[in-house]
């Protein structure tokens, strides 16, 4: 799959770690940045991001931050993308099986490292189960409906 990642300082540990279990799969991966630690603002690399994804360069994208809230929130202003912060692995099921989220948002101050790198193999894993799901997905993008 190919892969877009991104994330502030408070994300950017987290970040490493799932490209390298990423790349190790198999994956293809693009890292959008942050490149280390001193603080930055979010939007600057997640927005790459999301346009990426909403352009089809990219499958899939994965945003970091201390929280992942603003990252999702930032991803969410991109037409097309739909990011979910997820905090369990369960929830990164939800996501992807009732929303086909084609982005995951996690945070790194309220997630351990192991528990981040299994939401993102679940999320990954997970289909888009479609039936039911498939009007409101419609309605994400178009309100009219």
């Amino acid at each position: 799959m190919r892969l877009a990642l991104g994330s502030d300082h408070a994300g950017f540990l987290y970040k490493e770690a799932i490209k390298r279990m990423l790349l190790t799969e198999g994956h293809t991966v693009r890292d959008f940045g942050t490149d280390s630690e001193v603080p930055c603002d979010y939007p600057d690399f997640v927005r790459p991001v999301a346009e990426a994804v909403s352009r089809g360069e990219f499958d899939r994208g994965i945003v970091l931050g201390g929280s992942g809230n603003g990252e999702a929130m930032v991803a969410n202003r991109v037409r097309g993308i739909r990011c979910g912060l997820c905090w369990t692995e369960q929830v990164a099921v939800w996501n992807r099986s009732h929303n086909d989220a084609n982005m995951l948002s996690l945070g790194q101050r309220t997630l351990g490292e192991s528990a981040a790198l299994a939401i993102v193999r679940t999320w990954l894993a997970t289909p888009f189960e479609g039936g039911r799901h498939v009007a409101r997905i419609q309605k994400i993008d178009d309100p009219t409906l």
